[in-house]
Parts: structure tokens; C-alpha cells; sequence
């Protein structure tokens, strides 16, 4: 079971999440979508593989209500594992995500991958997140 973690405002970024555990799928694995709000530390604990879905919020930053106290509870559990980032955005440049990325591979994970979304996903951004998914599942 792969879970794909991930908070969403405005519905693009569970677009994402649903592309993601699609991807997952097709590459013969199973993916769980949880909201972040529902997560729990013991999910990530159990995962070999994990993917984390959030816009970027404010400042260039991850959503601070659920997202990011669930990734500060959740950071030392990363070790050894491969994560893939994903989320979208509205302007700037997906600064947020180049912070996220260096949060996690810091925290020494096997593998990190990233994808971000301007805006709405596209049937083309749909079909990269599925190709994330897919590759997650195969790490």
C-alpha cells in the first residue's frame, strides 16, 4: 500500500492526488488516498513508499494548519524511504516545492521526486502525475 497524503484548497492539488494513486495502479500497486487531516504518523511509519500533495500557500510555503505540523510530526519517520512531492500553484515560480525538496532529502530519503502544477491540471499535467505515481510504485 503506497499512500498518497495530501491537503487541497481550491480541488487541483486532489486532482493531483487522484492522478497520482491512478499512476500507482496502472503500475500494479495500491494506493491509498487520505486527506491529510485524516493521516496518522503509523501510516507513514508502515510505508516503504509515500507520496505528499500541497499547494503552495501564503509566502511560498506549505499549507500551515494540517499540512505542515503533519510533516513536522512525521520528518524523522522519512528515513530510508522514497517520497514523491507534488502540488500546485497560482504565480511565483514553485519556490515552496524547492524548499520542500531540500526539508526532505535532507532528512536522508532513499528517493525524492517533485511535480508541480500551474494552476488547473491539464490532461498533460494529469498524465505526468500519473507517470510520478507509476515510477513511485516501481522504486
Amino acid at each position: 500500500m503506497i499512500p498518497v497524503v495530501y491537503w487541497s484548497g481550491t480541488g487541483n492539488t486532489e486532482a493531483m492526488a487522484k492522478a497520482v494513486a491512478e499512476g500507482i495502479a496502472n503500475a500494479g500497486g495500491e494506493a491509498e488516498l487520505i486527506e491529510v487531516a485524516d493521516a496518522t504518523a503509523d501510516t507513514v511509519r508502515a510505508a516503504e513508499k509515500i507520496a505528499f500533495g500541497c499547494p503552495a500557500m501564503g509566502a511560498e510555503e506549505l499549507e500551515e494548519s494540517y499540512m505542515r505540523p503533519f510533516m513536522d510530526e512525521v520528518n524523522s519517520d522519512l528515513k530510508g524511504k522514497h517520497v514523491l512531492l507534488f502540488g500546485s500553484y497560482e504565480w511565483a515560480d514553485g519556490e515552496w516545492m524547492e524548499r520542500w525538496e531540500d526539508e526532505v532529502r535532507g532528512l536522508g530519503v532513499a528517493s525524492v521526486d517533485v511535480l508541480i502544477v500551474k494552476g488547473t491540471p491539464t490532461e498533460e499535467d494529469a498524465n505526468d502525475c500519473m507517470a510520478s505515481g507509476g515510477a513511485l510504485c516501481k522504486a
